[in-house]
């Protein structure tokens, strides 16, 4: 093999930067799948809007030697799907599929279809997979035969809006069920008028509507650890939802937004959870990374911990040739928003995982509760604690007595709650309390003892 190790700065390989054509239409070219397959790692970018806003984005790959090419298959389009199918050891990337001898068939009927996400079939996993539309168009794809048919528009059967607004990211199958994402959340959510994002799951006769909220990734690893894992937020915080398989229960907890950039739905792309180190999931989530292991004993989960912040916008994120690899979308005209950008292109960034541990500590805010209708006695969403220094927990409320809210810990992870203190708020009064220096734990939680519109946001530094 040649050693043709290109030159990189800080990680970042100029010559691998990916690149649009200027326009018109100038495109967005972000990165939205990154997978090695073969020895080679292959590359798809996506534009903002299907093929019609722009050119110059497709598959590239990077062979053995780290040069790097555009494939001859590619297609303009917005594409954030990749896919390992074992039965047909078939990568499936984009419209694309890709054999062991780095064949590449195209599905033609799908290149305008803003592909999220691929995931096992529900009763035909040897030949057929499920195919997620950005629009919520669900498709059955052979991966033998490239037959596909649309089996659902999701914006009926989940009654999201149409075309132009919602937004799905992602799907993911296992334990006898297909969960979808969509994270449509635009200011009128914010402000409580609308719930238009969706967690949803498919047990292969109906759909159920688990939250009305935007969500951005579901994954897992199968039966290692029996568990599904799904990342969102709403406006008091950024939010993980965990499948137990033991128990079959949906578990709602909660984290600090590290960055409020990631609150719209157009600004979140494509944040991951992926399996990168042997048997442990990583999971980038509103601007910050996590290390998380796939076992929830006791069907409690307390194996997370935060690694670092970062503004930039990962598209994907991958182990190739021992290395930690991040796909980034950096710069686009933003639909002629941003006038001091010529050339829409975005970056690779070569690593191993711990260097992330070299980025922007972790912190952040966000909390149970964000002027919401609290009920007397009901103990709020598990909050994170553990990994950050400096704390500090915001408490208000307008009720017109006098409000306890009292402070509980889960110091062990085990959801054995112990109360830690409890806080006296004046009638429509605000009051804040400082963790000691050190103090931690797992989780943490408020409780209010009367019915009361009350907010509890934690700072962390």
């Amino acid at each position: 093999m040649k050693n043709n190790i290109p030159q990189n700065f800080s990680g970042v390989i100029p010559s691998f930067a990916q690149v649009a054509d200027f326009g018109p239409k100038r495109s967005e070219i972000g990165i939205g799948c990154l997978m090695p397959w073969q020895g080679k790692l292959y590359i798809l970018n996506y534009s903002s809007h299907r093929r019609f806003t722009g050119t110059g984005t497709g598959l590239r790959v990077i062979d053995e030697n780290f040069e790097m090419s555009i494939h001859p298959e590619a297609v303009d389009g917005t594409y954030a799907n990749r896919f390992s199918h074992a039965p047909s050891s078939q990568l499936i990337i984009g419209p694309h599929l890709v054999d062991t001898e780095h064949n590449v068939r195209t599905v033609k009927e799908l290149i305008d279809i803003r592909l999220c996400g691929t995931a096992t079939h529900l009763t035909d996993p040897e030949n057929l997979v499920y195919m997620l539309g950005m629009e919520g168009e669900l498709f059955e794809l052979n991966v033998h035969t490239m037959e596909n048919r649309q089996i659902f528009d999701l914006t009926e059967e989940l009654t999201t809006p149409g075309e132009g607004s919602c937004h799905f990211k992602d799907c993911y199958c296992a334990h006898g069920r297909l969960v979808v994402v969509n994270n449509d959340y635009e200011e009128a959510d914010f402000q409580g008028l609308r719930k238009e994002g969706t967690l949803a799951e498919f047990d292969g006769k109906r759909w159920t509507v688990l939250e009305r909220k935007p969500f951005v990734a579901v994954n897992g690893l199968g039966v290692f650890g029996k568990t599904i894992f799904a990342s969102g937020w709403d406006r008091a915080s950024a939010i993980l939802k965990i499948f137990t398989d033991n128990d079959k229960t949906w578990r709602t907890y909660r984290l600090p937004k590290a960055s409020a950039c990631w609150d719209h739905k157009w600004q979140t792309e494509w944040p991951r959870i992926r399996a990168t180190e042997h048997e442990r999931l990583m999971m980038d989530h509103h601007g910050m990374w996590y290390e998380m292991t796939p076992w929830a004993y006791d069907n409690q989960f307390w194996g997370i911990r935060p690694i670092s912040t970062h503004l930039w916008v990962h598209g994907d994120f991958c182990s190739w040739k021992g290395m930690f690899i991040v796909g980034a979308d950096n710069t686009s005209f933003e639909s002629n928003g941003n006038l001091q950008s010529a050339e829409p292109q975005s970056g690779l960034w070569f690593g191993k995982t711990d260097d992330l541990w070299n980025l922007g500590k972790p912190k952040g805010w966000g909390g149970p509760w964000w002027e919401d209708s609290i009920t007397a006695n009901t103990p709020s969403d598990p909050f994170l604690m553990n990994g950050f220094d400096q704390k500090v927990l915001h408490l208000s409320h307008t009720s017109e007595e006098t409000v306890g809210f009292t402070i509980e810990i889960d110091f062990q992870g085990n959801g054995r709650w112990k109360k830690y203190t409890k806080v006296e708020v004046d009638a429509n009064g605000y009051a804040p309390h400082v963790f000691p220096q050190g103090f931690t734990a797992h989780w943490v939680r408020v409780v209010a003892d009367r019915d009361c519109e009350a907010t509890a946001q934690f700072h962390y530094s």
